[in-house]
Order: structure tokens, then sequence, then C-alpha cells
């Protein structure tokens, strides 16, 4: 049977996947995404409601917007997209040729392959309290998908990460009352936000959560305990967020492979080259000297990965694709646009 051989394997669909797949189509490169899941979006995919305020050139936008326009980007070359398949062994044949087998059996052929796999395989950290799995069917919370199940509630929030901050500034001007709890005096969160944070809501440091109280089947207060001097704080709420953040698989089967890699990455050099040849990464997977771990950060490293595979292939092509408004793959797209644009106007 003829084997379909793809320029590039791009293993995750996140914003480094999505952007890889969008950039390597401006380089005319035949590719596929293998995404372990049903969706595309990766990690963004636990806060659809968080509002994201630092990506250029775009406002504070919910995280499930970014995604949506990430998904149409990446289709705009029609990538091949393969779900729920997660890769477990990789070979490289005598002709350079890479042959990725899933989790399902299928196996898959490329030239290159771009890891994206940004946070790995993650597990919610739960809170380490006896007898909070009872109350998380009615108000302990680890993920919002909704912010307006927490208005006119007295909610309280446990963590000192960005996702708790951010949570507790955004929750703010529509919750009765928020109070963040975190077991240490300082907060591993944008200083802007831990000054807006501390203006907003009542934080108690260094405490942790040290029972919960429920009344038919719901939690109806806390006790905080201080880190040091053991004092308790007993407080009534409506709902909890428990943000402590993910326990970490970053590599899963990928570090059988053999790859140089560091605590939290596969290593990669300024122009996203492992230490495989052949095989580059993006996003959070991947660590380097300069990293960025902005969203903004892992569309660079797209961008960066891509080139190199494509170099790769050919050694003797461009170091980059054409930009989008000189580039011949947008000729047709880009009169599709003038002529929408022209019909809205009425022209």
């Amino acid at each position: 049977m003829e084997q379909d051989i793809y320029d590039v394997i791009i293993i995750g669909g996140g914003p480094a996947g999505m952007y890889a797949a969008f950039y390597s189509g401006m380089r005319e490169m035949k590719t596929k995404i293998i995404e372990a899941k049903q969706e595309l979006g990766g990690f963004m995919r636990t806060y659809p409601e968080k509002l994201v305020w630092d990506v250029g050139g775009i406002g504070p936008v919910r995280c499930e917007e970014i995604i949506h326009s990430l998904i149409r980007q990446a289709a705009t070359f029609d990538p091949s997209i393969v779900f729920g398949q997660e890769i477990v062994q990789m070979e490289k044949r005598d002709d350079g040729i890479f042959i990725l087998t899933a989790d399902s059996g299928e196996k898959h052929y490329t030239r290159t392959i771009i890891l994206a796999t940004g946070r790995g395989i993650t597990s919610i950290q739960k809170l380490a309290v006896e007898g909070a799995d009872r109350f998380e069917l009615s108000n302990l919370h680890y993920t919002v998908t909704s912010i307006n199940k927490f208005k006119d509630k007295r909610v309280l929030i446990s963590g000192g990460g960005d996702s708790a901050v951010d949570w507790a500034v955004a929750m703010a001007p529509l919750a009765k009352e928020v109070y963040v709890v975190h077991r240490r005096d300082d907060f591993s969160a944008f200083e802007s936000s831990v000054t807006e944070m501390k203006s907003l809501a009542t934080v108690y440091v260094p405490y942790t959560v040290a029972r919960l109280h429920g009344h038919e089947g719901r939690i109806g207060s806390v006790t905080l305990q201080h880190a040091d001097s053991q004092e308790t704080v007993q407080l009534e709420v409506d709902e909890v967020l428990v943000n402590h953040g993910f326990e970490r698989n970053f590599g899963g089967a990928i570090l059988e492979w053999g790859l140089e890699h560091e605590e939290f990455g596969i290593s990669v050099s300024p122009v996203m080259h492992t230490s495989m040849p052949g095989i580059f990464g993006a996003g959070d997977i991947v660590t380097h000297a300069g990293k960025v771990r902005l969203i903004a950060g892992a569309f660079n490293d797209a961008v960066l990965a891509v080139n190199s595979a494509k170099l790769y292939i050919d050694p003797t092509g461009s170091k980059m694709a054409g930009v989008s408004s000189h580039n011949d793959r947008f000729a047709d797209k880009n009169e599709e646009e003038r002529q929408k644009y022209r019909a809205s106007q009425g022209k």
C-alpha cells in the first residue's frame, strides 16, 4: 500500500500547533496535525472564560474566542487533522522518513516532526482536604466554565498563581465578595495583577484551607489556618474555586525517544532544533535560554520551528515565508476578502 508521506507532522493542537499548521501552509508544506484529544485548543480549553490581555494587537479576549480564531486560521491551507490519537512510538527509516505510531495502531509518515504537545499530560491538583470530593458536583470548582455562576456570590479562591489572581480580578466586579487564600506571602503572578487583586479582594496569606463545612451537599463555610501560627479563621462562602495548578507529565512517550530534555521541557536551540535532526519543537513543551511562556511566545516558536523544518527538507530554500501581504499563497484569498468587503459596503 502506498504511504502518504507528509512534509511535517505537528504533534499537538494547542496555540503553537495550530499556528505552526498555518505557517507551514504559507511555506507550501504538506501538513498534518495529530491531537490526542477530540478537539483543538490544548490547555487553553481548561479556561474558556478566562480573559487574555497579553496577545499583541488584541484587546482583552476570552480564551474560547482565541481558540476559535486559531482554529479558523489553522484551516487556511487545509492541513490534515487527526483527533483522538496519542503518539506512542517513533522510528526513523534509513531514507530519513519518520514513522509515528499512535495508540490506535495507525502509522503516520513524515519528513519532519514538530513537537507542540504543550504541557503534556496534565491532571488537576485537587484540594487536599478530607471530604472535599463530596462537593465537586455542587460548589467546589477547579475550572470556570461560566463566570456568571459567581455573580452576587461570596467566592473563596485558593491559589497563588496567575489563574487564581486573574480570576479574583475578573470576579470582583460581579461577586458579592471575593476572598483569596494562599499558603505563601508572595504570589507567583504578574505584579500588576497582584496589585489590582489586593485592591479588589480580601487576601489571606499565608493561609491554607483546613476544613470545609457542608450543609445539604454544599459548602457553607471554610476554615482557614495560618501556616505559621496555626491561627484559624472561618468564612461563610457560596462558591469555592481551587487553582492549585496541575501535575504534569510533559513528555509522555516522547521522553523515550532519546531527546535531550530538562525538568520542564525538551531542550531546543534558538531556532527550535531538538537534539535529533528532523525533530523540532514549539510552545510549552520546549525550553531554551530565551523562552517566553506566553501565547505570543508560542507563535514565535512555531514560526522558527516551521522555518527550520522547511530548511531541513530543502537547505536551499528561503529562510522564512514571504510576508502575507506579498505572499503568492494569499493572492486568491486576498481577492475573496476584497470582494466580501466590497459587498459589505454595497459597492
